[in-house]
């Protein structure tokens, strides 16, 4: 989701991987082991936990998370929990990185000591103070010095316990002071309005003779304003900290006022000591995105160059090409290459191009598209993409079956328990083998038509090149199975079919079932002597009948046809996205009371119901036929965050989701599956519908039509539902980030060019089929790169002269602000 500024769009994203947790104290009890689980937070607010592993202290979790970020945040934050049936989970300790540090750890296996976790240090938000230092005249005829602080606001507070009951405590700090002054409690909002005044007397009472303002430079000098902020809490344990500023009286300028945003701070000297080694650490990998996208016309020069790579011969002196050789992985470049060239719908023919081009660089058809080559990438993602919904529908019941059962499938006598019977799991293991390729192989009138036309050049371009009849299978096997259905057998919580990565037992059992489909799909001639381990060999005895490999034939016939398939209607219905949120009463009886409650949401691509509990029958069900717009509610209009509406032809759901990343995940998979509807609205209320009007336009009539345009509905295409500026400004951000193996590229045409002799090996590296040509390709890129780095030096100077600290934007303690103030100064280009 992107952040709107002033002439440019700003996306932010995460991938995070959690890897394990080590050295975790020990329980103080005669278990000592633990039941752990890690979460991720931005800033406090909670969107995403791992599963549970027990009782251990050294927890694998082997879990990956990726996320769009749709708000500002200021911390990554990653809490180690110790679950309690009896009583709330307690926190182990804590990783906090700030937002401007993300990019130290970028891509990096990194491990991070544990911090000990207190009230006092977890804070978030901003508040909004005013200072006026005036003479006051008192009763007596005396003059002496008052300061007025108001504090008008705050923004972003924590939520504490499901609510949010702030006040602010105002204290005057300095020798012998001791005031303290408290606003009113705002109920149920983390975005208060005070709007209230506090006066302090700030310097020893003057004579009404000395008319001439005079403050005791001493006196103010050593004085400072303290603004708390504090949940009201009706437990027993006192009211909550939610943080604080301290305001040194001497930031009041000649004029005696001063008005400002700051950020909330840790309270000083706060939290238990705790040596940091006693809390064990915690290994993640952490890559953090921000794009800056300008308008589109700024990308044309760029995007032009990239979409020309399709028809250019040979395809190695294309822009496209090159991107893959100067990146240090050749997945970076897949990425954002796919994207474009899907919103631009060129993705077949330069697939084809590149395909044909590693075809005939091949020397042995028994290696044709295995390597981790610029091609293999670029299909690879291209199936995620077209291929996730095909994936659901083929492999998701039959995994969450495996899951759910824990039937023993462990076949190596080794590894085998005591209790186990082998024999008993060898049937066990065939029984899940026979099934998932039965599915398999008789999907492929619902493979994606993009997904058949890639195979099918894949399979000509195979069939052109080698006399071997079987390559023209091998070459679409060596995609659909080895890099599409095991992979997401092996680990189905990266494809999407499982919300967390499989327990110990049945990822061994999920690696089984892999190894053997992928040994299936595979067409080898000597399967058996495939397998290293004689346990497999023997296991693979079962399945050397001739039907397996018709099978096999007969799907990658039908996937790689020249014809397009149509995806046939599913009759049953897929579950799309479950989960709990709390919804608002509907009002469809007319007189029932308009609460708020916890229900079990579910979606499939039929209707989205709502339940008591899962596993309980329907107490609402909506078509989607019925689902005339998605969209954000605002947080006024209920003081709740996190709330969206789904717009029916009577009435709307109000839906409150548990943090901003998940109400968004659902925003998305509801518009995705409802925008076909012919009966789509395009205008909605962005506010409800209460006390008999609408509170964004003050309507009375509850059918009053919509004030507001309804967001841009999703497209029913995969080539549009991309957006082809940020993918061209992300390739121009590699591009900015490999200029000097650009240059160097450069350097290697011109040797090539002018000494046809053995290759330097700085230089081999590179694969140059035309040099000359390639050299002007290189030309182009970079006068093209260097010229959108120019407008992002020059956007950042314009923002820099507007940027004004202490306002809302940008609060005063933003330590962000100042990290961007130093590279301002420090550089005068812009590399992302």
């Amino acid at each position: 989701m992107a952040v709107e500024e002033e002439g440019l769009r700003v996306f932010q994203s995460v991938k995070i991987k959690i890897g394990e947790a080590k050295n975790i104290p020990p329980y103080p009890g005669p278990n000592k082991m633990r039941d752990c689980y890690c979460t991720v937070n931005l800033d406090q607010e909670e969107v995403f936990r791992t599963k549970i592993i027990e009782k251990s202290l050294c927890p694998f979790y082997g879990e990956d998370f990726y996320c769009e970020i749709p708000r500002s945040f200021r911390h990554l934050s990653f809490y180690i929990f110790d679950r309690d049936v009896f009583r709330r989970d307690s926190s182990i300790g804590k990783v906090a990185v700030q937002k401007e540090d993300l990019q130290k750890y970028h891509a990096k296996d990194t491990w991070f000591p544990l911090q000990p976790v207190s009230a006092d240090s977890e804070v978030q938000g901003k508040v909004h103070l005013e200072l006026r230092l005036s003479e006051v005249i008192t009763d007596t005829g005396a003059v002496c010095h008052k300061l007025a602080t108001r504090v008008l606001e705050c923004q972003g507070l924590p939520i504490v316990n499901g609510q949010c009951d702030p006040y602010a405590a105002v204290s005057l700090l300095g020798p012998s002071r001791s005031e303290a002054k408290k606003t009113k409690v705002k109920r149920k909002t983390n975005n208060p309005q005070f709007d209230e005044v506090f006066y302090f007397e700030v310097t020893r009472p003057l004579s009404y003779t000395k008319r001439h303002f005079d403050v005791e430079e001493e006196d103010v000098d050593k004085l400072a304003l303290r603004v708390d902020l504090w949940n009201a809490s009706n437990l027993k344990f006192g009211d909550e900290f939610l943080g604080g500023v301290r305001v040194p009286l001497k930031v009041l300028g000649p004029n005696g006022v001063h008005e400002a945003w700051y950020f909330l701070q840790p309270r000083e000297g706060g939290g238990r000591v705790v040596k940091v080694e006693e809390l064990g650490s915690l290994r993640l990998n952490i890559v953090y995105t921000e794009d800056h996208v300008f308008s589109s016309d700024r990308y044309n020069p760029l995007r032009e160059l990239l979409l020309r790579s399709a028809s250019i011969q040979p395809v190695s002196v294309s822009a496209a090409h090159i991107l893959g050789e100067v990146c240090r992985e050749k997945q970076e470049a897949a990425v954002p290459l796919v994207r474009l060239f899907l919103h631009s719908g060129k993705v077949l023919p330069f697939l084809s191009a590149i395909a044909q081009a590693e075809v005939n660089r091949t020397q042995d058809p028994n290696t044709i598209f295995r390597g981790n080559s610029l091609t293999s990438k670029c299909i690879d993602e291209t199936m995620k993409l077209a291929g996730m919904h095909y994936l659901q529908v083929t492999l998701k019941p039959i995994i969450d079956e495996i899951c759910t059962d824990h039937k023993p499938c462990e076949i190596d006598p080794v590894r085998l328990k005591e209790s186990e019977n082998l024999d008993t799991n060898r049937e066990n293991l065939r029984a899940y083998v026979d099934r998932i390729f039965s599915v398999i192989t008789a999907s492929g009138v619902r493979c994606p038509t993009v997904m058949c036309d890639i195979f099918f050049s894949l399979r000509e371009s195979a069939a052109s090149r080698f006399q071997d009849e079987e390559v023209r299978y091998t070459a679409v096997s060596s995609f659909i199975f080895l890099r599409f259905f095991a992979p997401a057998i092996l680990s189905p919580n990266l494809f999407q079919l499982r919300p967390h990565h499989p327990d110990p037992p049945t990822s061994r059992t999920l690696t089984l079932i892999s190894k053997t489909i992928q040994t299936l799909g595979s067409l080898s001639k000597s399967k058996s002597a495939s397998f290293k381990e004689s346990y497999m060999a023997a296991f693979y005895e079962f399945f050397n009948e001739q039907k397996y490999g018709d099978a096999v034939k007969n799907f990658l016939e039908l996937i790689s046809s020249s014809g397009h398939w149509d995806q046939k209607s599913i009759e049953s219905p897929i579950m799309l996205k479950e989960g709990v949120m709390i919804k608002r009463a509907q009002g469809r009886n007319r007189f029932g009371i308009k609460n708020f409650k916890k229900r079990w949401f579910r979606l499939t691509n039929h209707e989205l119901t709502y339940h008591k509990s899962k596993g309980e029958g329907a107490l609402c069900s909506i078509p989607m036929e019925n689902i005339l717009a998605v969209e954000r509610l605002e947080e006024e209009s209920f003081k709740m965050k996190n709330m969206f509406q789904v717009v029916q032809p009577e009435r709307a759901l109000y839906i409150q989701a548990n943090n901003c990343v998940e109400a968004r995940d659902w925003m998305d998979i509801l518009t995705k599956v409802s925008h076909c509807n012919r009966k789509r609205l395009s205008t909605y209320h962005p506010s409800a519908y209460l006390n008999g009007h609408w509170l964004c336009c003050r309507l009375s009539a509850d059918t009053a039509p919509g004030c507001t345009p309804c967001t841009g509905g999703l497209p029913d295409n995969i080539q549009l539902d991309v957006d082809g500026d940020r993918e061209t400004e992300r390739i121009y951000s590699l591009f900015s980030c490999y200029m000097s193996k650009l240059v160097k590229m450069q350097e290697a045409c011109g040797s090539r060019s002018v000494y046809d002799g053995p290759e330097q090996d700085e230089y081999s590296s590179f694969l140059i089929d035309e040099p000359q040509e390639t050299y002007q390709t290189l030309k182009l890129v970079v006068s093209a790169v260097q010229t959108l780095e120019q407008r992002h030096t020059q956007y950042r100077r314009d923002q820099f002269k507007k940027t004004k600290i202490g306002s809302q934007e940008h609060p005063i303690g933003d330590k962000s602000f100042q990290c961007y103030i130093t590279q301002q100064s420090e550089s005068t280009t812009y590399s992302i």
